[in-house]
């Protein structure tokens, strides 16, 4: 599957303003933002800052701005329901409970989603099938339901080996932390370190099963039919 011709075709399908990828500055979405910036460096590209980040991620943050020569959008959260979070719950509550875990995640970088989302047709994202069970059978074009807007994973269908294959043929800026065994970077108290042989994705909220380790950003959407002519 072509990745570059997934973008151009996503490019020329939707006004560039109504058009944005959302990055955590992971490894598959400095790919796509390396890919971006070549095929049109006026794209949007947007960034959830939760406050909470590893001093690494706005590492690589900057480097990708000076590489590239462009600005992200960076959403913060609202400062007053995050003081009223942590006033009521302590800074650590998404230790104690899926429920305040999925809380925190809310306040801190899914309403700011959601109000990015508003301005756009289609975002892009970084998703691929096989980072966790909760993403089995996900496609190059779905449908986001919730937000209304169409949804394109140029890299559904690429393992991790094609990923870092292409970083490091196009020497993209990439998190450091990913050389010392994180394999899927969030925010700082709800990611480690993974062994070798570990699911993908087991060092994010490591203490939680698998099939709750999405933190609302990406729920299942309907597939779009007849969706494969961009492969």
């Amino acid at each position: 599957m072509n990745v570059s011709k997934i973008i151009e075709w996503t490019i020329g399908a939707f006004d560039e303003k109504r058009l944005a990828l959302a990055t955590s500055f992971g490894a598959e979405d400095q790919v796509l933002t390396h890919l971006l910036a070549e095929i049109n460096p006026r794209a949007r590209i947007f960034n959830l800052d939760t406050g909470r980040l590893f001093e690494a991620t706005y590492d690589v943050m900057q480097r990708t701005q000076e590489r590239y020569g462009f600005r992200f959008e960076v959403l913060t959260p609202d400062s007053n329901a995050l003081g009223e979070m942590v006033a009521n719950h302590g800074p650590n509550l998404f230790y104690e409970s899926v429920e305040k875990r999925k809380l925190c995640c809310q306040v801190r970088k899914v309403r700011q989603l959601e109000a990015v989302l508003k301005s756009v047709d289609a975002w892009i994202t970084g998703l691929r099938a096989e980072q966790s069970v909760t993403r089995t059978g996900l496609e190059v074009i779905e449908w986001d339901a919730a937000h209304e807007i169409f949804k394109i994973n140029p890299l559904a269908a690429w393992s991790e080996k094609q990923v870092w294959e292409f970083i490091r043929a196009h020497s993209v800026p990439y998190n450091r932390l990913h050389d010392q065994g994180f394999r899927s970077i969030g925010c700082a108290p709800c990611t480690r370190a993974v062994k070798d042989g570990e699911d993908i994705r087991s060092g994010r909220w490591w203490w939680e099963s698998p099939e709750h380790k999405e933190c609302g950003l990406h729920a299942r959407h309907e597939r779009l039919k007849g969706s494969h002519g961009t492969s």
